[in-house]
């Protein structure tokens, strides 16, 4: 993805939040919003601390085939991290409405397993990135949802993620790190507002069965 291309998703993302989100009442729905809010927050995190850090050379960073490799595998482990993350916190919110564990893990599963499974191993993931989407399989196998709905709780990955696979190098990032962290989790608040918003937690719970 160009400097030019990430500016055009930014703009198509502005124009698309001015529209009011639809009822999220069912796994399919709440995986779309879980997938396309994940890979804005990751994407955006991501360029945003390279170009603060590039300043007039960012746009030159692309011609680079080398910092396109790191900067591809860094992308599909933050948006790997930021899936773990809203899921447990959308889970957090289920659970409020309906505190059944069992319940509110199944309807995960049925969101997060089939989105996981569409993404797969795209070749610029890197050979790391199946162990990235073990890591959200078997967090969500784990989770306890009690308080993962309350604010900043469930955000833990994403931040970590964002600081460790960023092509940055390590003695910028030792200075970074607190600065880095923060702006993730301000990016977040937006989505976290959408989701409270669009979930019926009852009817996404109903959407199960018995």
């Amino acid at each position: 993805m160009s400097a030019a291309d990430l500016l055009q998703k930014a703009r198509d993302y502005l124009r698309r939040r001015h529209k009011k989100i639809g009822p999220i009442t069912d796994p399919d729905a709440l995986a779309d919003f879980i997938d396309t809010r994940a890979s804005l927050v990751a994407q955006t995190s991501l360029y945003g601390y390279i170009k603060t850090r590039a300043g007039t050379r960012f746009p030159e960073l692309f011609e680079n085939e080398q910092f396109l490799v790191s900067i591809n595998i860094a992308k599909w482990q933050i948006w790997a991290a930021c899936v773990s993350d809203l899921a447990v916190f959308a889970g957090g919110l289920l659970y409020r409405e309906v505190p059944e564990t069992g319940r509110v893990r199944r309807v995960l599963q049925l969101a997060i397993d089939p989105l996981l499974a569409r993404t797969g191993q795209p070749p610029e993931a890197g050979e790391q990135f199946d162990a990235a989407l073990t890591r959200v399989k078997v967090r969500l196998a784990g989770a306890v949802f009690s308080e993962a709905g309350e604010s900043e709780n469930a955000f833990t990955v994403s931040p970590e993620a964002l600081v460790y696979w960023s092509p940055i190098v390590d003695e910028l990032k030792v200075l970074d790190e607190a600065i880095v962290r923060n702006s993730i989790r301000f990016r977040w608040q937006e989505p976290r507002r959408e989701l409270r918003e669009a979930l019926q937690s009852t009817q996404l719970m109903d959407s199960l069965g018995n």
